[in-house]
């Protein structure tokens, strides 16, 4: 990536090329709003970095779901996080909108100057319009007209050729309103905690683990389509023993995650596999703060697209990452980090399959992708060994 000499802070002469700046001076209040996945709320913490950078006497608010607030909680340009629980649909009408209008009477209360909505969620519209904020950036949606085009003052146009990582792409709402940020301020952040930094010194002092001397194998994502073979991390993680390294399994607790890891270390040549400390399973037994707390500890990491790859580049561990139907361009880790680092980083992906990147939740809709099956561990531990030389000069 390359330098600008541009900083958010001051491009008083180039916020003349967009024709309607926000006077960042004039706004007391910021509300970014980001409902989407775990990955996809990560993947928004640079905006608030920046916006920070650009308006350092502002206070800024998150609102995302109730189950991605980890992604955010601890932020240091975040001022207040508000949350939308998806279970509120539970409470039957009257309790859902009970829950709905308290939401709405605590934005209004903050009488926001800007709403950043960085999705097309519907919600965001009413929620701009009802906050009375006097600034609104929402995407230029195709078809989309009336009260979606009267809700926003600012629309964000979106790349033809949709090659445009996330990160970049969550960035141009700023970029839309006169703030462009530098590289070192694109950093993805997530803070642990202490309490998460805690847990995982005790787990990995109880298994004789020292930070650094691990390499941590997330083999699963929660869209099982995106998965590798059993037989490949079977192998990927008997190589890696073989060689002497130790290996930290994470994973969700859901029943498809334990299954596959369970199925992982059942597969691992005993001899390499019951040696003291040489592997540990934390699979479902983390909670996310504590995961982004042992991957900042890991030597490196590797999985498949993931909320956790993502993870790994906010804690700066270098990331070896297996791709098929879904875009790297788009999805790819990130490469710099919470602290404005550099973060090394290899992408494993089928170069003889041109149909790849569909988007298709597996091969026809098979849940199977042969994009993802056709790749030998010996790609996969060969971009490892790449990556640690690069990291580390020689990991042997």
């Amino acid at each position: 990536m390359s330098a600008s000499p541009v900083t958010s802070a001051t491009p008083l002469s180039f916020t003349a090329r967009v024709p309607d700046p926000v006077p960042l001076h004039e706004v007391r209040r910021v509300l970014v709003i980001k409902l989407r996945h775990h990955g996809d709320v990560l993947l928004s913490s640079p905006v608030f970095s920046v916006l920070k950078a650009a308006a350092p006497r502002a206070e800024i608010d998150a609102l995302v779901y109730a189950d991605t607030r980890e992604m955010l909680a601890g932020h240091p340009a975040i001022a207040q996080l508000h949350t939308i629980d998806r279970a509120w649909k539970k409470l039957g009408p009257l309790g859902q909108l009970g829950a709905e209008w308290g939401l709405l009477r605590t934005l209004r209360g903050r009488r926001y100057d800007l709403v950043l909505h960085l999705t097309e969620h519907r919600r965001g519209a009413w929620i701009t319009r009802l906050c009375g904020a006097r600034y609104g950036v929402a995407p230029k949606v195709k078809g989309r007209g009336g009260s979606w085009k009267r809700s926003f003052s600012h629309f964000v146009e979106a790349p033809s050729n949709a090659l445009r990582h996330t990160v970049e792409r969550n960035l141009d709402f700023l970029r839309r309103i006169g703030v462009y940020p530098v590289p070192a301020e694109r950093g993805v952040v997530l803070v642990p905690g202490a309490a998460a930094d805690a847990r995982v010194a005790g787990l990995l002092a109880e298994a004789g683990l020292a930070p650094g001397n691990f390499v941590q194998i997330h083999p699963a994502s929660r869209w099982m389509f995106k998965g590798w073979t059993l037989d490949g991390w079977i192998d990927l993680a008997a190589r890696l023993l073989a060689r002497g390294t130790h290996v930290v399994f994470t994973g969700a607790p859901s029943p498809a995650e334990q299954g596959l890891v369970q199925a992982i270390r059942a597969g691992l040549p005993a001899g390499l596999a019951d040696a003291p400390g040489r592997v540990l399973d934390l699979s479902g037994q983390l909670s996310l703060k504590e995961l982004a707390a042992l991957t900042a500890q890991a030597r490196a990491f590797v999985g498949v697209d993931s909320a956790p790859m993502h993870i790994a580049a906010a804690m700066g561990t270098p990331a070896v990452a297996l791709f098929g139907p879904s875009g790297d361009k788009e999805w790819g880790p990130w490469p710099i980090s919470g602290a404005g680092r550099a973060v090394p980083h290899r992408v494993v992906a089928s170069t003889r399959h041109p149909c790849r990147p569909c988007g298709i939740d597996g091969c026809g809709g098979g849940k199977v992708s042969d994009c993802l099956v056709s790749l030998t561990p010996e790609n996969v531990f060969a971009a490892l060994d790449a990556l640690l030389a690069e990291a580390e000069g020689s990991w042997r």
